[in-house]
């Protein structure tokens, strides 16, 4: 099963010109940050907020400066 994950593909050609092999782009980084970093940083800035809201004591990074 990990042999076929990490097996070199075979090159495609469309009307006689090699395609590129797909790669990780800078662009394809800032979409990941956008749909998964974001939300986490949220969710933690959410998590932090209440408990200082319902406990009085601040646990975020925040709080330190």
């Amino acid at each position: 099963m990990l042999q076929r994950l990490f097996k070199k593909r075979s090159d495609q050609t469309v009307m006689g010109y090699r395609l590129e092999e797909p790669r990780l782009t800078f662009i394809a980084l800032l979409w990941f940050l956008l749909y998964v970093g974001l939300p986490v940083i949220g969710l933690g800035l959410l998590m932090d907020f209440l408990i200082e809201w319902m406990t009085g004591r601040c646990l975020g990074l925040w709080c330190y400066f």
